[in-house]
């Protein structure tokens, strides 16, 4: 007697079909099962589960992860991704987007387009410290059925060691490091060198990010097709707060969790949990596997009016929590 094929314990109810194909019912099933996981155990208990369960068709997740040590400055973390690719979710831009929607404007300034965002370009040189870090987004088509995208333009930008946006926050107002445009290759792939963000207060450590149909396109914010957010592992999060210039980030980060973000909480950031290896001395490989879907109609970006510093008090601006 043959036995059925399962997933994630469940029994498949189209046994001759592939797991994206096993119809609405069974998805939703599958979703609220780690949903019920994510509430009776924890964020980061789940990253180790998920990282199991992503190791089938369509995952961007590793078969395996290695420990975090904080005392030896090295570690990596595998989030593990659905088994089937889906759409990013879209998110809003924040209050500190330098796209022109809430002033300051960073894609018109010729330089954008580059790899290396760890320092300002124009009129100024400054170099943001801290860890090295490698932001790798791999962008697929699914109204192509989830190829390449290729030829997109990907507008990336953080906050530095201490919490504070280029071009928004109080005395780097006249910077515009941590932000840059690369065109994604023939395998949908875009990379940019920078430097492990810090936790400011109310919002989980990440990375927020806008696709665009090309490089031209990059000039008015109303033409993204995606905007949305990297989250960061806790494990590797703890260890790289535990070196010098990242003391605040401890603080910050102690009151806060995936699931209570006010951004990955919905879902405790399934499809926006980066994959990410490395060490403090060697720098850190963050890799993430974005679905762009043209066919449905972006709901995020629209940088929210206010500037100020993420870390503290913002008046006349946006609660750091929309960061």
């Amino acid at each position: 007697m043959t036995t059925p094929r399962t997933h994630e314990g469940r029994v498949l109810p189209k046994q001759d079909e592939e797991l994206v194909d096993q119809g609405l019912q069974f998805d939703i099933g599958t979703l609220v099962g780690r949903r019920r996981m994510l509430g009776l155990l924890g964020a980061g208990t789940v990253l180790g589960l998920t990282a199991c369960a992503g190791s089938g068709e369509g995952s961007s997740g590793s078969s395996s992860s290695s420990a975090t040590s904080a005392s030896s400055g090295s570690g990596s973390s595998t989030s593990g991704s659905s088994s089937s690719l889906t759409e990013i979710p879209d998110e809003t831009a924040g209050p500190y987007p330098g796209d022109g929607s809430n002033g300051p404007d960073v894609l018109e300034e010729s330089g954008v387009v580059r790899q290396d965002i760890r320092s300002s370009f124009g009129s100024s040189t400054t170099t943001a410290e801290g860890v090295p870090m490698t932001l790798t987004l791999k962008i697929k088509d699914l109204a192509e059925g989830g190829g390449a995208f290729a030829g997109v333009a990907v507008y990336v930008w953080h906050c530095d060691r201490d919490g504070n946006y280029s071009m928004y926050s109080e005395g780097v107002e006249d910077e515009n490091y941590l932000r840059g445009v690369q065109v994604a290759d023939d395998n949908g792939t875009v990379s940019f060198t920078s430097i492990f963000p810090a936790c400011y207060s109310g919002r989980w450590p990440h990375i927020h990010f806008e696709v665009y149909p090309d490089e031209g396109s990059i000039t008015d914010a109303s033409n993204a097709i995606a905007t949305s957010q990297v989250a960061l592992p806790q494990d590797v999060c703890t260890t790289v707060y535990a070196t010098d210039g990242y003391e605040a980030s401890v603080d910050n980060m102690a009151s806060l969790s995936l699931t209570s973000d006010n951004v990955f909480g919905d879902d405790g950031g399934t499809s926006q949990l980066a994959d990410v290896s490395g060490s403090v001395a060697k720098g850190y490989d963050v890799t993430l596997v974005v679905g762009v879907d043209t066919t449905t109609e972006p709901s995020g970006g629209g940088g929210q009016p206010g500037g100020g510093q993420p870390g503290g008090g913002q008046p006349g601006g946006a609660p750091p929590s929309q960061g």
